[in-house]
């Protein structure tokens, strides 16, 4: 009897309990706006919640150069040929002077000859030197190239076997110090000035051989790249 006296008690307390809990639950209610409870929930909510932190996307950059050139300069990237499938690129202030998406690119030597005052490319073209004679076809458009141009020059697949001394000699002229070290398959970039001097601080010429033990590619180096900006008043 006196147990059930005793739970009888308890729950009593704990339904007296529930009761008071209830009606201070209403009371809130009415009295808060039921925008700040919302808002309230939403916080407790957001709490533990770890900020997600996004890089900008890096703007893109003339010639896909890691950083911008300067105002007032020329932005220029040079990449020879990397086995079959990748072909030689010439860009030179973003456009592709020489690419395979232009159908401008070719075995052998690749050259761009580039306005200097206007930054406009006024001829490009390949020459093979695996098949046929176009050693001095190379020498006469380097030789037609007019005072205040830039001449940019690389290599797809081979650029030295049917390439003669005296074409040699007349790159060397324009400023290479590779050209007579060209062997089968080299990979070589060059960039030169016709009528005026290039600063000595800029990358102008790069070479890579072709090693069987080294090779990227079978039968193939690895393409090589030079890049680099060019003042605009150097005349």
């Amino acid at each position: 009897m006196w147990l059930n006296r005793q739970h009888l008690v308890k729950f009593s307390g704990l339904l007296l309990i529930w009761l008071a809990a209830w009606y201070l639950g209403y009371l809130v209610a009415a009295l808060i706006p039921k925008e700040t409870i919302t808002r309230s929930i939403a916080s407790l909510q957001d709490i533990g919640k770890k900020p997600m932190l996004r890089a900008p996307v890096p703007k893109r950059q003339k010639c896909d150069h890691w950083s911008p050139c300067s105002p007032g300069n020329y932005a220029y990237r040079i990449l020879s040929g990397g086995g079959k499938g990748k072909m030689a690129k010439i860009c030179f202030e973003d456009e592709l002077l020489i690419s395979e998406e232009k159908g401008s690119v070719g075995r052998g030597i690749n050259i761009a000859i580039v306005n200097y005052k206007t930054g406009k490319v006024t001829s490009a073209k390949f020459f093979d030197m695996w098949e046929g004679d176009h050693s001095g076809e190379m020498m006469t458009f380097i030789r037609n190239a007019p005072e205040g141009s830039l001449l940019l020059m690389v290599t797809h697949d081979d650029g030295s076997t049917r390439l003669k001394n005296d074409a040699k000699k007349l790159v060397e002229e324009l400023g290479s110090k590779e050209i007579q070290n060209m062997k089968f398959r080299s990979s070589w970039a060059f960039i030169a000035a016709k009528g005026f001097k290039l600063p000595d601080n800029i990358q102008k010429e790069k070479i890579n051989h072709s090693d069987k033990k080294k090779n990227r590619y079978d039968g193939w180096p690895a393409e090589i790249q030079i890049e680099g900006c060019i003042p605009r008043n150097l005349i």
